[in-house]
């Protein structure tokens, strides 16, 4: 019996023991997994595209030197503080394992951070250029803070100094309406509850059972460039530029930015300051209210002062009453006496002219007829004395009406309360005594007639500096002889 040959002796390795594929492939997994366990692992992100349908995201971690394949699953994903983005360096923390599918290993991350302080800057640097290309930064765009707000809508923590610091201002400052709405301003989930609080605010209606804010805070404390980084996030920045209602961003300290500052509104360097910012100070709002009623009062007063002196200026120059009314009057009696006379005239020739139509007729109906007609033509005669009486009484009243205007505007009315009007001999008006020369011919006028007066010079005053005083004045009295008298 011949034996068969043994193929495999001399072979290096026959005796191993004989694998599968997937056995192989597992028992790799379990030696990656059981080795390594939980790393932190420093790359740069590659052929990221942002997550798959699914939700997962997959690329790849790389240096100089090296690639290693990556994967967040979707669970994970919705957790992370930093989103990560093609070309950024991080610090992934995860846990090795492999794809039997493909024999490939790769990192499953639980987490994600910048590697260090340089890849934060370099990111928010890359997210500001962004926005402002969008132009988010636009000062055109921004809106104008209410000069009194009712209500005012305030985003922070519930807890902590900044939110009762800001309360104390409001109280000192101003009784204005505070709404809080609380959220968390660091660590994971807090960039949406920002945004969801701004939003949210915007959303409420106008007159509705929670008032609309007129004016929003957006505060925080200060902290490093990681604490403040929910406000750097891409959500809360769009949030803050969507928002309608006028905007205060108060994150930080002064020396602190994120870009929620630069999107805002206005930006305050303190959360004290922008509550400042956001109401007047009532004792300021008093004090320019009585500095504006003062101006006010000034005003009417000058307004009521210029006024009456050109009143005063206007009636000066009025004539005369009788000069207005002497040639109407005339006029109106003239009138009234000959209307009067054509009326008698008319009359008379009427019943000359019936007298002898009725002498040539004898028949019985014209003589019917002509005493109808001189019945008519008496009441034509009658009723045509009424109208004139009634229109003589009626332009009588308007025209005594118009007597009593003029008489009280014009200057004989100051005349009847003691004053005189003073005339040259031209019949110019003489308002100083500066312009009357001695011996001047002068016309005193009262509210009882004239007088005739002749300027002798000034009389003496009591003060011996005085140069001016009233002019000395004989008048002419009846019989020709004069007399003396100061009129002023």
């Amino acid at each position: 019996m011949n034996s068969i040959p043994n193929t495999n002796e001399g072979r290096p390795g026959a005796n191993a023991p004989e694998f599968s594929v997937s056995e192989l492939s597992g028992a790799i997994k379990r030696a990656l997994e059981d080795g390594f366990g939980y790393v932190r692992l420093k790359g740069e992100i590659s052929g990221y595209r942002g997550p798959h349908a699914s939700g997962h995201c997959y690329f790849a971690l790389k240096d100089d030197k090296a690639k290693i394949e990556a994967v967040i699953w979707k669970g994970s994903f919705g957790r992370l503080r930093f989103k990560p983005e093609e070309g950024m360096e991080v610090i992934a923390q995860g846990k090795i394992t492999t794809f039997p599918g493909s024999s490939k290993y790769q990192i499953v991350i639980e987490a994600l951070e910048p590697a260090g302080a340089g890849a934060l800057m370099a990111l928010l640097e890359e997210r500001k250029r962004k926005f402002a290309a969008e132009g988010l930064f636009d000062e055109a765009r921004k809106k104008q803070r209410p000069f009194l707000p009712k209500v005012v809508g305030i985003v922070t923590s519930p807890t902590g100094a900044v939110i009762r610091d800001m309360l104390h201002g409001f109280n000192e400052r101003y009784p204005a309406r505070v709404l809080i709405w609380p959220v968390r301003v660091q660590g994971e989930g807090s960039a949406a509850e920002v945004a969801a609080a701004i939003r949210g605010f915007n959303a409420l209606a106008a007159g509705g059972r929670i008032p609309r804010p007129d004016v929003l805070i957006v505060a925080r404390g200060g902290g490093s460039l990681e604490d403040l980084w929910s406000f750097n996030e891409e959500i809360v920045v769009r949030a803050a530029a969507e928002s309608l209602i006028p905007l205060i961003s108060a994150v930080g300290h002064e020396t602190d930015w994120t870009l929620i500052d630069l999107v805002a509104d206005a930006r305050a360097p303190t959360p004290t300051k922008a509550a400042e910012w956001a109401v007047p100070k009532y004792s300021e709002l008093i004090d320019t209210l009585e500095k504006l009623m003062l101006r006010k009062r000034t005003a009417v007063r000058r307004s009521l002062d210029g006024a009456k002196t050109h009143l005063k200026a206007s009636a000066r120059g009025l004539p005369k009453l009788q000069d207005l009314v002497a040639l109407p009057r005339q006029r109106f009696d003239e009138t009234d006496r000959r209307l009067s006379r054509a009326l008698l005239a008319n009359t008379r020739a009427h019943a000359t002219r019936f007298a002898r139509v009725s002498g040539r007729l004898s028949s019985a109906p014209i003589l019917q007829k002509h005493a109808r007609c001189g019945e008519r033509l008496e009441a034509l005669e009658k009723r045509a004395g009424r109208a004139l009486l009634n229109r003589v009484a009626v332009s009588r009243r308007v025209l005594d009406g118009k007597a009593a205007l003029l008489k009280s505007l014009g200057y004989h009315s100051i005349l009847s309360r003691g004053f005189a009007l003073v005339r040259d001999e031209s019949g110019q008006t003489i308002r100083q005594a500066a312009a009357v020369v001695t011996g001047t011919m002068l016309n005193v006028e009262f509210s009882d007639g004239s007088i005739a007066a002749k300027a002798e010079g000034p009389v003496q005053s009591d003060d011996p500096k005085s140069t001016k005083g009233p002019v000395k004045t004989s008048r002419q009295k009846p019989g020709g002889r004069g007399g003396q008298g100061s009129l002023f």
